[in-house]
């Protein structure tokens, strides 16, 4: 494998595939009243900035670290193609996002997913974030767990 990871444009065909198979699965997982996606259209906004994993220039891997008030960065649109699961990319792009919110001086970084994705749940935990109740204007359903890590000093 030849791995890269890379701020992109999420307005490219090939992103955009990728975005489409992430919203399928999740739409398996989670009822669509409470899949939270954010559209490529919005991901490419100056709010957000998009990573992109490509095996040998193939996209493969997407996550994205979304800006709020108050020093408060989300991790947003994270997703790992089957093909290329258990090999922690998933793990990279969080630590990219991770190390750009503090290079960004933000305070903390929060999430949602869902109640069924244990493999995400796995990646959070092992980057050090902690469940907590929930976050930014998220309802608190039962198909949403809520993760954060302070970046403080």
């Amino acid at each position: 494998m030849s791995l890269a990871i890379a701020v992109e444009t999420p307005l490219q065909d090939e992103v955009r595939t990728l975005v489409a198979e992430l919203n399928a699965v999740l739409l398996e997982l989670t009822p669509p009243e409470h899949c939270h996606h954010l559209t490529v259209e919005q991901m490419a906004d100056d709010t957000t900035t998009v990573f992109i994993a490509r095996d040998g220039g193939t996209a493969i891997a997407c996550g994205a670290l979304k800006r709020h008030a108050d020093g408060v960065g989300e991790v947003k649109r994270m997703y790992t193609r089957p093909s290329h699961r258990g090999q922690k990319i998933g793990e990279q792009i969080v630590a990219r996002i991770e190390a750009l919110a503090r290079s960004e001086g933000l305070k903390r970084l929060v999430l949602e997913t869902g109640d069924r994705h244990y493999a995400a749940w796995k990646v959070y935990e092992n980057a050090g974030f902690r469940r907590c109740g929930p976050v930014l204007d998220y309802p608190d359903v039962k198909w949403s767990v809520f993760y954060e890590k302070k970046l403080g000093a």
